[in-house]
């Protein structure tokens, strides 16, 4: 006689199927791109010996703060902000020329103050690269990687103190500073901006008015990646293998209406700056980047706020990237040694190859955003009748070209998105899963494999 299965099996096969969701739809879990090749020489070129010499090149203007010396005599002598701006520019400029001229080097200068942390009338001055698209239907969007260039001491209003801003954020400048160097030798159908922006710790003024240019002139931002306090700090509590990205849940800019909607799906962490993140996730997961986000969902540390910060109150998604475990005896810190202890910002707390390992990051996903076509428009999940399948529909993004789409979905508990299913050119898709017990998202993608960010679809009845 044949021995019939234990009720331990039935037991273990009816756990299985309600832990894992996608048993009737053909799927694959977590890694969703496909390795570009010329994104990833672009990677092996980044260099830990350079972004070393960068930092130490903005240290020794003495100090970086906003407010503090920027006339020509000063310039000259290599001192103060002024001539930190003047060798940024400078660098990106020689980029370009390596490039045969493919960067648009700018600056964006406005005059602030008097204010709480400007006494006066300040010249505060962004220095940016564009790699403009090389495809007219998509050179209107815009992915960017920034950084602040200032520094400071103690005293916010010191002028004239030694304020080195190794790490806070001479890393956050390199960063943006080598992304530009490795992926100006790419072509991309979409904008990438390196940004370099002064007046951070005097109010997060220069990405204020960044922001506000860029929703002015009608970018389509994607992707804002804020690098600040990315140096690894050679601290005993410091995970090398590790970089924070957070991200804001409810968006800033949210209206009523629109909340309650998120309230009523469950979509609360599932914010374009929250896609944004997962996005991030991926792509250091396809390249094997050394160091691995861990996404933090949340705006930003507690009492703190960084440069992502004006570009969400413009309606931009942004996350932002920081070590693991800051060391704050080298943050706004005067350098002097108390009592065995180490005080200041300086360039040899900060570990070079971490550095080089987040540009990695930072730079794959500026690469496989500005490689991919535009998002899907208009995704909607049908709600109108009571079933336990899910029928999704979009439409295709604006002049793109014979696009192709997949379905991802989570659980609702899970962080990261765990399945995907290609469905090719359709436009509309019906799968076997209870729509209450999952969360969706739609992306478009090209023949290479190069994938948008997922949109999270909007009930209709």
């Amino acid at each position: 006689m044949k021995q019939l299965p234990s009720l331990r099996f039935y037991l273990f096969f009816s756990l299985l199927i309600i832990a894992v969701p996608c048993l009737t739809v053909r799927c694959a879990a977590q890694t969703i791109f496909k390795p570009d090749p010329r994104i990833a020489n672009a990677l092996e070129q980044i260099s830990s010996q350079r972004i070393q010499s960068n930092i130490e090149k903005l240290v020794q203007f003495h100090t970086r703060s906003t407010i503090s010396a920027q006339d020509s005599a000063s310039i000259a002598s290599g001192k103060g902000i002024g001539a930190a701006r003047e060798w940024i520019k400078s660098e990106f400029e020689r980029y370009s020329r390596e490039c045969g001229g493919c960067l648009e080097v700018k600056i964006d200068s406005f005059t602030l103050g008097p204010a709480a942390r400007i006494p006066d009338p300040t010249v505060i001055t962004n220095v940016y690269a564009v790699l403009k698209g090389t495809d007219s239907s998509n050179a209107n969007r815009v992915v960017l990687v920034t950084g602040h260039y200032d520094s400071r001491d103690t005293d916010v209003l010191d002028t004239g103190g030694f304020a080195p801003g190794a790490n806070d954020d001479g890393s956050g400048t390199a960063v943006s500073l080598e992304c530009a160097r490795v992926l100006s030798k790419i072509k991309f159908p979409a904008t990438i901006i390196f940004l370099t922006v002064a007046g951070e710790e005097q109010g997060l003024d220069g990405s204020h008015h960044f922001a506000e240019l860029a929703k002015s002139s009608g970018w389509q931002v994607e992707a804002v990646l804020n690098n600040d306090i990315v140096g690894g700090d050679r601290n005993p509590g410091q995970n090398p293998r590790v970089v924070r990205v957070f991200s804001e849940g409810v968006p800033l800019t949210i209206n009523p209406t629109a909340l309650r909607t998120m309230q009523d799906i469950g979509g609360e962490s599932d914010s374009p700056s929250r896609e944004l993140a997962r996005y991030v996730s991926e792509a250091a997961r396809t390249y094997s980047t050394q160091v691995k986000p861990m996404l933090v969902f949340r705006l930003d540390r507690y009492h703190r706020g960084g440069d992502h910060i004006p570009f969400l109150e413009q309606g931009f998604p942004a996350v932002r990237f920081t070590e693991f475990s800051e060391n704050f005896d080298h943050q706004h810190q005067n350098v002097r040694t108390e009592h065995g202890v180490e005080y200041g910002d300086l360039p040899k707390f900060v570990n070079f190859d971490y550095v080089a390992n987040v540009a990695r990051v930072n730079a794959a996903t500026l690469a496989l955003l500005a490689a991919a076509p535009a998002p899907p428009q208009k995704v909607r999940l049908l709600v109108n009748s009571l079933e336990n399948s899910s029928t999704l529909t979009w439409e295709p993004p604006a002049d793109s070209e014979h696009p192709h789409y997949e379905v991802v979905w989570r659980l609702t508990t899970s962080p990261e998105w765990e399945h995907h299913k290609n469905v090719g050119n359709e436009t509309r898709v019906t799968l076997p899963l209870s729509k209450d017990n999952v969360i969706f998202g739609v992306l478009a993608s090209d023949e290479k494999g190069h994938r948008s960010l997922p949109v999270v679809p909007a009930p209709e009845r």
